[in-house]
C-alpha cells in the first residue's frame, strides 16, 4: 500500500511515461509535491498550460509512448483544451492529469474558486476530447480506474484524462494493475492479411502509404521490410513527413498532391493498389489531390479498423496487422537509398532571404553535420520543412493550431533524438516563444529559426486584402539575451549561413535566428499548395 500520488506515478512510469510537463496550482499542489519529493520521474515547469499540452504531445510522439501533462482544476485544466484536443486529432497519447477539489469541498455547498459552470464541467469537456477518463475520488476503486484508462491511451494512441482530488494524494490504495491488451480474432487477422497481401501483388503499381499511427505504434521497420519483401515504395503524406527517416532504400518522397514532385503525385494518384497506413484521410493530406483518389480500390489500415473496398476488419490494431503481413513476405536485407529529389543547397551571397532559402541552409547543416529533429509550428515553416532533407519531423499538420512549434521543441529536449531544431512563424512565436526562457533552468539548447515577415502570412495567401494580417516587429532576437540564450537577426543568406554554423557550433543555451522575411514571400511549397488547394476548391 502507498499514497494514491505514489501509486499513480508509478502506474505512469510501468506504463511507459517518461516525463511530466506541468504548472503548479492550488488544487494539484499535494500531488506536485509528491512528483517532486518522489522523482519517480522527471518533472517539467513551463509557463503556460498551452506549452505543458504542446510539450506533452510532442513527446509522447518522439518516443513513441504516453507522456504526460498535469495542471491545476478549472483556470489550469481549462487552458489545456486546445493543445489535448490537437493531441486527440493527431493521435497522440497524452495522459492529462487535473488537480481538484477534496471531497468535503464538493459537497459543501459553496461555489469553488475556479468552478466554470459546475463541478463535473471540467470532466464533461474533456470527455469530448480524450479516450477514457477517471475521476479518482475513492482509494479502493482507483488502481483499477487507473490501470483503464492508461490501457486506453497506449492502446488507441489518443489522449485520457484523470481527476485526483487534492485531498486524496496521500490515501493509501493498493498497487495499479497492468491489464492485458484485448484478444485479436486470429482468423479474422489471417483473412485481412491475405486479402492485402494477394491485392498488393496483384496489383500493377501497388504503393504503401504511411501516416502517424505508424510512429505511434513503433511498426516503422515492420512497413520498410514489407516493401522490401514486395518491392513496394513508400510515400509519406504531408503529416508522416520524418516517418521511416532510417530507412532510405524505401521511402520515395512526400505526397503532396499538386504541390509536390510530379512523380510522387503519379506514383499515388495512379496507383490501383494503394494500401494506406494510419493515414488520416484529411484536407490536409489529400485537399490538392490533382486526381481524386478512388477510396474503393484503396486498403486503409486506422484506428483499430482495415478496410479493404467493401470489406471492413473490426479491432485489427495496426502493429499486429503489420506483422502478419511481414511473416508473409520473403525477408530483404536493406538496399540502397532509393532516387530522391535532392536537397536544395543555400547559394550564399547578399540576396534577400526567402522561407525556400532557410530549407536549403538547413540542408546544407544537415549535410555537414547529420541530421536533427525538427519541430514545426503550422504556417510556412511546416511547408519549408517539407523541402529539408527527411529526418525526425513533429508538427500539427492536421489540427493546424498555431503555438505548438516552441513547446513541441522543448519536449523534443527531453526525449531521445539529441539536440532539436525549432521552426516557428513570429506569429505563433507571439504566443509560446517565451517558454524558451526555461531553457536555462533545465540545461536544454535548442536552436530556433523564427520566421519573420511581420504577418500571418499564410492567412495573407488566402485573403491578401485584408489589413489585419499585418504584424508589429516585435526584434524577438533582442530578447533572447535576457531569457537566456543568444539571439540574432539576418537579413541576406550569407548572414543566415554564417548564423546557423555559429548556432550549431555554440552549445548550453538555446540559439534563436531572427530571419526577416518580406511580405508576400512564401515557400515553393506552400505556393503550390495554396494555387492546389483554391484550384480544388473552385472545381468542388
Amino acid at each position: 500500500m502507498a499514497g494514491l500520488g505514489r501509486v499513480l506515478l508509478d502506474a505512469l512510469k510501468v506504463h511507459g511515461a517518461r516525463e511530466i510537463f506541468g504548472i503548479p496550482g492550488d488544487f494539484v499542489l499535494p500531488f506536485c509535491k509528491v512528483i517532486e519529493e518522489a522523482s519517480v520521474l522527471p518533472f517539467y515547469t513551463l509557463s503556460h498550460e498551452p506549452a505543458v499540452g504542446f510539450a506533452a504531445d510532442a513527446a509522447a510522439r518522439f518516443h513513441g509512448g504516453i507522456s504526460v501533462a498535469v495542471a491545476t482544476w478549472g483556470a489550469g485544466a481549462f487552458n489545456l483544451v486546445n493543445p489535448i484536443a490537437g493531441a486527440y486529432a493527431e493521435r497522440s497519447p497524452v495522459v492529462v492529469i487535473s488537480g481538484a477539489p477534496g471531497i468535503a469541498e464538493r459537497t459543501s455547498g459553496w461555489q469553488l474558486h475556479h468552478m466554470s459552470r459546475a463541478i463535473d464541467t471540467q470532466t464533461r469537456i474533456f470527455r469530448e476530447i480524450t479516450c477514457d477518463q477517471a475521476v479518482l475520488n475513492d482509494p479502493a476503486r482507483a488502481p483499477a480506474d487507473i490501470a483503464r484508462v492508461l490501457r486506453s491511451a497506449s492502446l488507441h494512441s489518443l489522449p485520457v484524462y484523470i481527476e485526483l482530488s487534492r485531498d486524496l494524494v496521500l490515501a493509501e490504495t493498493a498497487a495499479v494493475p497492468i491489464l492485458p491488451a484485448p484478444s485479436v480474432d486470429a482468423e479474422a487477422l489471417a483473412e485481412c492479411a491475405d486479402e492485402i497481401i494477394f491485392r498488393l501483388r496483384a496489383a500493377r503499381q501497388p504503393v504503401l502509404m504511411v501516416d502517424i499511427e505508424t510512429r505511434r505504434y513503433g511498426i516503422e521497420a515492420q512497413v520498410a521490410a514489407l516493401a522490401r519483401g514486395l518491392g513496394i515504395p513508400v510515400v509519406t503524406t504531408f503529416m508522416g513527413r520524418g516517418l521511416l527517416s532510417e530507412h532510405a532504400d524505401v521511402v520515395r518522397g512526400t505526397y503532396l498532391g499538386a504541390a509536390g514532385r510530379a512523380d510522387i503525385t503519379a506514383l499515388v494518384e495512379g496507383s490501383d493498389g494503394l494500401l494506406l497506413l494510419g493515414v488520416i484521410l484529411s484536407d490536409t493530406n489529400f485537399a490538392v489531390s490533382e486526381r481524386k483518389i478512388d477510396m474503393r480500390r484503396v486498403m486503409l489500415a486506422i484506428n483499430r479498423q482495415v478496410r479493404i473496398g467493401h470489406h471492413t476488419y473490426l479491432d485489427l490494431p495496426i502493429d499486429a496487422l503489420m506483422q502478419a503481413l511481414v511473416d508473409r513476405v520473403p525477408k530483404i536485407p536493406r538496399g540502397t537509398a532509393l532516387p530522391g529529389e535532392k536537397p536544395t543547397t543555400l547559394r550564399i551571397d547578399d540576396g534577400a532571404i526567402e522561407p525556400s532559402d532557410i530549407a536549403a541552409a538547413i540542408n546544407d547543416l544537415f549535410a555537414a553535420h547529420g541530421p536533427m529533429a525538427i519541430a514545426a509550428d503550422m504556417g510556412d515553416c511546416l511547408f519549408t520543412a517539407m523541402e529539408i532533407a527527411n529526418t525526425g519531423l513533429v508538427a500539427p499538420g492536421y489540427y493546424a493550431g498555431m503555438g505548438f512549434g516552441v513547446p513541441a521543441g522543448l519536449g523534443a529536449c527531453v526525449s531521445d533524438v539529441g539536440r532539436p531544431l525549432i521552426l516557428v512563424g513570429d506569429g505563433a512565436f507571439q504566443m509560446t516563444g517565451f517558454e524558451l526562457g526555461n531553457c536555462r533552468r533545465y540545461g536544454w539548447d535548442p536552436i530556433v529559426i523564427v520566421f519573420n515577415n511581420t504577418s500571418w502570412e499564410m492567412l495573407r495567401v488566402f485573403q491578401p486584402e485584408s489589413r489585419f494580417n499585418n504584424l508589429d516587429d516585435w526584434r524577438f532576437a533582442e530578447l533572447a539575451g535576457p531569457l537566456g540564450g543568444d539571439g540574432i537577426r539576418v537579413r541576406t543568406r550569407h548572414e543566415l549561413r554564417h548564423a546557423l554554423d555559429r548556432a550549431y557550433a555554440t552549445r548550453g543555451k538555446f540559439q534563436l535566428i531572427e530571419v526577416m522575411l518580406p511580405r508576400g514571400q512564401t515557400s515553393d511549397t506552400l505556393a503550390r499548395f495554396i494555387a492546389g488547394f483554391k484550384a480544388a476548391r473552385e472545381q468542388g
